[in-house]
């Protein structure tokens, strides 16, 4: 899913399990783990909101974003953890597991 500024805090507060992508369409890394991510939203109870930083800034702000691809997993509408750059899928996983069991 696609989330903004406008509706970031909405998404972001739910009692389930999100993660958010802060990604720039000109960014390399950020399209080599959006197949990842949408393996990961197929195998899990979690929802993945992509937020395009070149046109949302004001969340990614917030959040002290400085580098992307840069994960944020919430959970109740509190950051857990975050990761910053690509990852392989394996180390995707060993990262949501440690939370998310």
């Amino acid at each position: 899913m696609e989330a903004s500024d406008v509706d970031f805090d909405m998404v972001t507060s739910s009692d389930e399990w999100v993660l958010v992508d802060f990604w720039a369409p000109w960014c390399g890394p950020c399209r080599m783990i959006a197949p990842v991510l949408e393996e990961i939203a197929g195998e899990r109870e979690i929802t993945i909101a992509k937020v395009n930083t070149d046109v949302n800034q004001i969340s990614p702000g917030r959040y002290g974003v400085r580098g992307i691809p840069n994960l944020i997993l919430f959970h109740n509408g509190e950051a857990v953890d975050r990761m910053t750059g690509a990852m392989p899928k394996p180390g995707m996983d060993d990262w949501l597991n440690r939370h998310m069991t």
